[in-house]
């Protein structure tokens, strides 16, 4: 893996679970990284102090992302962080925040809830990247968190998917558009992962069950599976690489 030392790295929804795991893997690779979360405080100081104690450099950002100002408060967050450990600019923005609401078919999501999954997974992504190119170097990274479920049909809800397509499009369509500045955008697909937030799901020895054996690989993945491909595409060992869509799935579907 490239040495990310003297980089900066933002990570939405950092505080918990994936987030949490590239946050606290970019800053082992030498990264300054801001701890992005919503309403989980305790969570966000928590893996800014683990960071810190493991002789990294990090501090937290808040803003609830989804309701009318959230940029403007993430930006002011983030620019007082920067200044507080004499940086000015960023080099690496991981869109990782997200909101599923699962169980939802189409017959039951209701039309705030549609609006609340596209405002958290797509427009606080889009907004946020316009208000971050500015401060983002040349040769910087651009790295969206997306889902299997782009590519295999859920029974479990359609508005969550359409989300992560939609993100999947921003993502190669910027990375044109950013290619003269040097500058890549790729997202990752996220497949059964073992976090926090997937711990009831992954209760049920059934639900394991099928999971595992919808996975080429053979068993659910963990934390650092993820954070490890990020912090691939983070270095400059992913210097030619725009526009795609890395699959870190352990192989669902195939």
């Amino acid at each position: 893996m490239g040495n990310l030392s003297g980089k900066v790295a933002l990570i939405t929804g950092g505080s918990r679970g994936i987030g949490r795991g590239i946050a606290e893997r970019l800053a082992r690779d030498g990264a300054l990284v801001a701890v992005h979360y919503g309403s989980n405080e305790a969570a966000a100081k928590e893996t800014a102090e683990a960071i810190v104690e493991a002789g990294g450099q990090a501090f937290v950002v808040p803003a609830e992302l989804g309701i009318p100002g959230d940029v403007d408060t993430l930006m002011t967050g983030l620019e007082t962080g920067l200044r507080a450990h004499g940086k000015s600019a960023i080099d690496i923005l991981v869109h990782n925040a997200g909101v599923n609401l699962m169980g939802r078919p189409i017959e039951l999501l209701t039309p705030e809830e549609f609006d609340r999954m596209i405002a958290v997974n797509v427009k606080a992504p889009f907004f946020l990247t316009q208000r971050m190119l500015p401060l983002l170097r040349d040769g910087g990274r651009i790295i969206n968190i997306s889902s299997v479920s782009t590519r295999i049909a859920s029974a479990h809800g359609i508005a969550y998917p359409l989300t992560k397509g939609a993100l999947d499009v921003f993502s190669h369509t910027l990375a044109k558009y950013l290619g003269p500045r040097g500058i890549t955008v790729n997202s990752v697909a996220v497949g059964f992962t073992h976090t926090d937030m997937t711990a009831a799901v992954l209760a049920d020895p059934a639900n394991v069950e099928r999971n595992i054996g919808l996975t080429a690989l053979g068993r659910i993945g963990q934390v650092p599976d993820i954070a490890d491909a990020i912090a691939f595409l983070a270095s400059d060992d992913a210097r030619w690489i725009t526009g795609t869509k890395l699959d870190v799935t352990g192989g669902v579907g195939l």
